[in-house]
């Protein structure tokens, strides 16, 4: 069957209306990345409050910083950040890759907390056995929201002995064009990192050393979390960009493609209707 004019119009305009579309999903993706992207600092500026109270915290210690634990090859508990929506290109794949390259370092049991309902939907097909889970963020500021839920849950499999140590792995933005993802031990705490300040003059607490030094772990754990679904956030939304800037290029091909194809057709229905016209003249003659 030939190919009519009126067919073609109507794909062209169909085309045009998904270019509006993709243009739309870009702009909305670049503005969600760079509001996160601004938060980052806020985030980052709190944590390193707490950083400086837990060196000050660890110099009231008589016996010195604690020494952290090895993490427990069983009992793991991993937390992946992954996509909410989809158009995402290999967003979920990459941390999936990830996971599943902490669950090979794991012998024994691992349960897995995912955020992210794209992601929830991508687990089944790696066969994944999903513990808990919950939606990512639809803009920035529920990420504190969601810290919160997170972190509710593992102190709730804290204290039942279902788990005793928690790592998370997550996306973070970055210039590169691929998803680019990082694993970090949230449990066991490991104080060595915080370097103790000798102060001249000690601040004044009113709470047992160390109590008070778990209570800004649990805080600097918060902030983590935080950081990390804001950062996920952010690298989602940078990649769906990147998955709609290579979608306008196609369609852009693709109307190309179409435009000259109407201009052919016409200029063959007008061909058409001069012989036709020709033809007329002639049988009257």
């Amino acid at each position: 069957m030939s190919e009519r004019l009126s067919d073609v119009v109507v794909r062209i305009q169909s085309v045009q209306q998904l270019s509006a579309v993709i243009a739309a999903m870009r702009g909305i993706s670049a503005a969600r990345s760079r509001e996160a992207r601004g938060q980052l600092d806020g985030v980052r500026a709190y944590a390193e409050t707490i950083a400086v109270a837990i060196g000050d915290a660890l110099e009231h210690l008589p016996s010195g910083p604690p020494v952290a634990a090895a993490p427990a090859e069983d009992r793991h508990a991993i937390v992946a950040l992954c996509a909410e929506q989809g158009f995402a290109g290999t967003f979920n794949e990459r941390v999936f890759d990830a996971v599943e390259e902490r669950m090979k370092r794991t012998p024994g049991t691992t349960r897995l907390l995912l955020v992210g309902d794209r992601g929830l939907m991508a687990a089944g097909e790696r066969r994944f056995d999903v513990s808990w889970s919950a939606a990512m963020i639809a803009h920035v500021g529920q990420a504190t929201s969601l810290a919160n839920r997170i972190v509710e849950e593992l102190y709730r499999a804290l204290d039942q002995d279902e788990v005793r140590s928690v790592s998370i792995v997550h996306a973070f933005p970055g210039a590169s064009a691929t998803v680019d993802v990082r694993e970090r031990v949230l449990i066991p705490f490991d104080y060595a990192r915080f370097p103790i300040d000798a102060r001249s003059q000690r601040p004044l607490v009113t709470l047992p050393p160390d109590i008070l030094l778990a209570r800004l772990a649990e805080e600097y754990i918060f902030a983590e979390l935080c950081e990390a679904v804001i950062q996920s956030f952010a690298a989602e939304n940078e990649a769906r960009m990147r998955a709609m800037i290579a979608a306008k290029s196609n369609v852009e091909h693709t109307l190309d493609d179409l435009v000259a194809r109407s201009r052919r057709l016409r200029q063959e229905e007008i061909t058409n209707e001069i012989l036709e016209l020709s033809s007329t003249e002639t049988d009257a003659n």
